[in-house]
């Protein structure tokens, strides 16, 4: 399938409604995803970036349907990651003296993936340049850490197209492919949750991309990412959606997230929703039992919070293993200007709570002093100390 985007550029990736996770197994996809794939037709034919492994030969047939392989001057391969390139090596196979322009590190990536073939690599860096004909040109950013160390975006002149590569994407699947035509409140939450569980450990890395992008003066009519929908209308509205979430990002929520044994853990988790209901009407109040809600769904829901509480109950000698699996990923999200509390039951040593209090803090939370730690299953003292829990975590 082809989409014009605009002019003499296409769209001409694969759209993937049946994909249900991401990096292995480790980011879910709730509705569908796009490898996203662009052909520039000017005074020289450019492709941008391929498409995953499993999709090569689908791609491929789609392209020659669309024109002579051989016409292809050049290829910019944005990111070497194998959502992007992984039909490279049977694209190459058909026309391998093609150049290809990428970062340095790029070339490292692709040769460590695909092994050493001999391609034409054309290494680029920020602010280089390469004429396309008609009075265009390609000018490359590099993104890096955007999310791997090869990442960099292009800009196509005279179109205002920036091709941001893994930055502004969302794993979405919408088959009319324009932002205009997505249903809002998803493509909201699917971005969202892009950069909350991928891009939010680089946030400081994004704040500066993103002044570094506007220095540069160009005028942006298209956002054209590697996944999901094109930004057409109003496209910097997701540039402005990035400089917010960038900035230690968080709304009037409180998360609270647990697993349990016997439900005494459950127990405290939804008491506190309760009291944080009572002492803070205006603020959002969410409940998650860890082991059986998707990890990357409730991530993007601490990502929008000011606080978190976390509860496990004590067992040899330590927390729950679908929790302490949890923090794992939580640590490595790297949230900022978050208040986090810990709860829990035990029945012998009871160090849960301390547990769960010193991985928070590692995790970058602001710890409150209090917390909850029942003997067996809480009593009504235990609760109590609910609200001296909520008004710290909400104060």
């Amino acid at each position: 399938m082809r989409v014009k985007v605009k002019n003499n550029v296409s769209w001409v990736g694969i759209i993937d409604w049946e994909l249900e996770t991401f990096h292995g197994d480790d980011y879910s996809i709730m509705n569908g995803s796009s490898q996203n794939a662009y052909l520039i037709q000017e005074g020289k034919t450019v492709l941008i970036d391929t498409v995953w492994t499993p999709h090569s030969d689908r791609f491929i047939d789609n392209l020659k349907a669309e024109i002579n392989l051989k016409d292809i001057d050049f290829i910019v391969a944005n990111h070497g990651e194998v959502d992007h390139s992984g039909a490279l090596p049977e694209l190459m196979t058909e026309i391998p003296e093609t150049p290809i322009y990428c970062t340095a590190n790029a070339v490292k990536s692709l040769e460590g993936q695909f092994g050493q073939r001999g391609w034409n690599f054309q290494v680029v860096k920020t602010g280089d340049t390469v004429d396309v004909g008609n009075g265009k040109e390609l000018i490359f950013v590099e993104m890096t850490m955007l999310h791997w160390p090869d990442s960099m975006a292009t800009y196509l002149t005279g179109d205002n197209i920036l091709f941001s590569n893994d930055a502004f994407g969302q794993h979405f699947a919408v088959e009319e492919i324009f932002n205009d035509k997505a249903d809002q409140c998803l493509l909201e939450k699917e971005a969202m949750k892009y950069y909350a569980n991928i891009l939010n450990p680089f946030s400081p890395l994004v704040a500066r991309k993103i002044k570094e992008i506007v220095s540069l003066n160009l005028p942006i009519d298209i956002i054209a990412p590697s996944h999901g929908v094109i930004w057409r209308e109003n496209p910097l509205q997701i540039v402005e959606k990035y400089a917010q979430w960038a900035d230690a990002y968080q709304e009037d929520q409180l998360t609270i997230v647990y697993d349990t044994m016997w439900e005494g853990t459950a127990k405290i988790a939804h008491h506190l929703a309760s009291v944080a209901r009572e002492l803070s009407p205006d603020t959002v109040v969410k409940v998650f039992n860890c082991a059986r809600t998707d990890k990357n769904e409730i991530m993007t829901e601490v990502f929008k919070s000011r606080a978190l509480a976390l509860g496990s109950p004590t067992v040899g000698n330590d927390v729950l293993s679908s929790v302490g699996g949890w923090l794992h990923f939580l640590k490595s999200l790297k949230f900022k200007n978050k208040k986090a509390a810990a709860f829990g039951c035990y029945g012998w040593s009871g160090e849960g709570v301390k547990i769960l209090q010193e991985h928070l803090a590692e995790a970058g939370f602001a710890v409150v002093e209090a917390s909850i730690r029942s003997f067996w299953n809480p009593e009504e003292e235990d609760l109590v100390q609910a609200r001296d829990m909520v008004e710290e975590l909400l104060g």
